[in-house]
C-alpha cells in the first residue's frame, strides 16, 4: 500500500530546489564598487593613432602626468586591471580621448627608454591601432597636463 504524499514535503522540496536561483535576481553591484583585481583585465582596447588624419603627428599632442603620478589601464572605463603606474612629470603622448574626454589613449615609453622610438610623432596615412614598440593603455581625463 501506498502511502499519501504530503503537501508540506513537496513545498520543502520546492523550496530547496529554488534556493539556488533566489541569488540571481539579486542585481548586479556597481562597477565602481568592483574590487581591484590582479590577473587579465575585464576588456581591452588598443588606442587608436592618426585619428586626426594623415597630415598630423600620429598622436596629437605630448603632455605629462601631473602631479601624484597615474594608473593606466587595459580600456577606457576599465579600471579593474591596471596595466602600469606613471610617476608624475613623465611625458606621454595622447592618441586619442574619449568623447567626454573622461579617458584618454596614450602612448609612452618604458623607464629608461628613449620616448622618440615610439614612432607616434609622424604622420601615417590613416587610423589605426598602436602595436609598438612603446607601451600603451588609457588614463583617467585630467591627470595630464595637455601640451606640457
Amino acid at each position: 500500500m501506498k502511502s499519501p504524499v504530503n503537501p508540506r514535503s513537496i513545498l520543502a522540496a520546492l523550496a530547496l530546489a529554488a534556493l539556488p536561483l533566489a541569488g540571481c535576481s539579486q542585481p548586479a553591484p556597481p562597477a565602481d564598487n568592483a574590487p581591484a583585481v590582479a590577473g587579465p583585465p575585464l576588456a581591452t582596447r588598443a588606442v587608436m593613432t592618426g585619428t586626426e588624419g594623415p597630415t598630423l603627428p600620429a598622436c596629437s599632442s605630448i603632455s605629462r602626468v601631473k602631479d601624484g603620478g597615474t594608473d593606466v589601464y587595459w580600456a577606457p572605463g576599465e579600471t579593474r586591471a591596471v596595466k602600469a603606474k606613471l610617476p608624475g612629470a613623465m611625458k606621454v603622448s595622447v592618441c586619442e580621448a574619449t568623447d567626454d574626454d573622461a579617458w584618454f589613449g596614450i602612448v609612452f615609453a618604458a623607464p629608461g627608454t628613449d620616448e622618440d622610438m615610439c614612432g607616434v610623432g609622424r604622420s601615417i596615412s590613416s587610423a589605426r591601432e598602436y602595436q609598438g614598440p612603446c607601451r600603451w593603455g588609457w588614463i583617467r581625463g585630467g591627470t595630464v597636463r595637455l601640451g606640457a
